[in-house]
């Protein structure tokens, strides 16, 4: 097959494959959230970017002077609808700026401009559409400006709310680094993009367009993957905020350690008043649930309950009968199971919302310690309850 066949085939498959996922996701139980919508006209740029491209290319509408000069430029809205989505997701969309009463104008001006020179080929067709030429790739290179100054901002933005720390902000159910690969990647698309513009130039303004060939492809894969993954995240999002409510309930159970003799005090060689501070912080930390949280650890624990990490780990191996790391796994696993037999709703909730809302960072972890102190797999043992 030939590099243009090939590349036609790409444009028609993966516009088809745009246009699905933007109607499935419309008929989605969050089609009305603005961060949705946003993720939604995204995948629809690029979708009838490559439609667009494809038509033009098979030559559909040969002779046709009105579709010569009225292109589309939707690669002009692609960096807007991304910064959208992205302040959208990050919940920082009142602290920004509108970006539509500035993009929504210029897109107008682009089609306009446009207009006129086809109303103006009657009177001199071969100066106008020597001007066209040059105008788009003008108009391109305007586009591709603007449109790396909004990703450039957008990063910022970003960079700014991975530095928060606040309660309840993005980054207590998010880590984000699935976005921040997209900026990565993202520089590349920019790299094929002025490629073939300097290209452009250097040849007086004639497109050679297999130098477009990479751009289109590589663009076409990283705006599917962070459509899919947007979709994935805000579902896990969503999941994650109603799993917390759920599973950081403070319980009230009382404690079921007996006061030490001596004989149980000499044998781990901690002194009673030390023994019982920290068994009162560790029903504490049951009680409250603070097992939950990624980020608890043997020293953190430690730290908190104002002891060191062999007190604590003599204590929860004698009074708890477990080593730390298996005291931390039961409590997380058995928290999980609890509220998987008392609320049917969270059984159909993605592993990965369940997982880190259990205190894993990944649901391959949490999948092998539910296996080892259960049996079965967390969706074996979540269909059997269904």
């Amino acid at each position: 097959m030939k590099i243009e066949n090939f590349f036609n085939l790409f444009l028609i498959i993966s516009s088809i494959h745009g246009f699905i996922f933007c109607a499935v996701q419309y008929f989605s139980k969050q089609r009305k959230t603005a961060t949705f919508i946003f993720i939604n006209l995204l995948v629809l740029s690029i979708s009838l970017n490559n439609f667009q491209s494809w038509v033009l290319v098979k030559d559909f509408f040969r002779g046709d002077n009105f579709l010569k000069y009225f292109e589309i430029p939707w690669h002009f809205l692609i960096a807007p609808f991304f910064y959208l989505f992205l302040v959208n997701y990050l919940e920082v969309e009142k602290k920004k700026m509108n970006i539509l009463k500035i993009i929504i104008p210029t897109f107008v001006l682009f089609l306009l401009v446009r207009l006129g020179f086809y109303f103006n080929d009657n009177n001199d067709g071969v100066l106008v559409s020597s001007i066209f030429r040059k105008y788009v790739v003008i108009e391109e290179i305007i586009s591709s400006i603007f449109s790396l100054s909004i990703f450039i901002y957008a990063f910022k933005i970003y960079k700014s709310v991975r530095g928060l720390k606040e309660q309840n902000d993005i980054n207590n159910f998010d880590n984000l680094k699935w976005i921040g690969g997209f900026f990565t990647l993202g520089l590349l698309v920019y790299i094929f993009w002025f490629i073939p513009l300097l290209i452009t130039i250097v040849f007086d303004f004639k497109v050679f367009m297999p130098s477009y060939y990479p751009l289109r492809v590589f663009t076409t894969i990283l705006i599917y993957w962070l459509g899919y993954q947007s979709v994935l995240q805000l579902r896990v999002l969503k999941e994650r905020k109603y799993l917390r409510k759920h599973l950081t309930k403070p319980s009230n159970l009382s404690s079921n350690n007996e006061v030490l003799d001596k004989k149980i005090k000499n044998e781990i060689h901690i002194s009673q008043e030390v023994v019982d501070s920290i068994l009162k912080g560790l029903e504490d930390f049951e009680n409250e649930k603070q097992y939950t949280l990624q980020s608890i650890t043997l020293n953190s624990l430690a730290k908190k309950l104002n002891t060191n990490t062999n007190y604590l780990s003599k204590v929860v191996n004698h009074y708890k009968e477990m080593s730390y790391t298996n005291y931390l796994n039961t409590l997380r696993i058995n928290n999980i199971v609890e509220e998987l037999y008392s609320n049917p709703k969270i059984r159909k909730f993605t592993i990965k919302a369940i997982a880190q809302e259990a205190g894993y960072s990944n649901s391959d972890s949490f999948s092998k310690v539910f296996y080892k102190l259960k049996g079965e797999n967390p969706s074996e043992f979540i269909k059997k309850l269904k």
